[in-house]
């Protein structure tokens, strides 16, 4: 299984699937799989406590850390999936949906290569 030959669906799907065959519904309301998401999260940021870009980079290449990164990734992203499937949340639309605002938000010509957030940038 690879992105290039797997879709969001199928990921649910996959989720759903292991979820069930252990009967984890009763467990998984909005609150607790947000927790998760937030909980993992922090998993994945305490990796690159400290850090500076180098080492994150250096983090992410090496073969123990780059596999703790990726596990610790996977686990934002079960949340993610799993919180959609059990409220039947379509991520491609919300995504797309999200990136238009965004557009609107952070006009490409207006913040080009800046890092301000959209009401703190001015025109120069």
């Amino acid at each position: 299984m690879t992105d290039d030959d797997t879709t969001v669906s199928d990921l649910k799907s996959k989720v759903r699937a292991f979820c069930e065959e252990r009967e984890w519904d009763q467990f998984h309301d909005p609150k607790e799989l947000a927790i998760g998401m937030v909980t993992e999260s922090a998993e994945l940021l305490e990796i690159f406590r400290f850090k500076d870009a180098a080492q994150c980079k250096g983090a992410i290449a090496d073969p123990v850390r780059g596999k703790d990164i990726r596990d610790e990734l996977s686990d934002v992203l079960y949340f993610v999936l799993r919180f959609a499937q059990m409220n039947d949340i379509d991520l491609s639309e919300a995504l797309c949906s999200k990136m238009e605002e965004n557009a609107r938000k952070y006009p490409a010509d207006r913040v080009r290569g800046r890092n301000e957030k959209y009401n703190e940038y001015k025109d120069i």
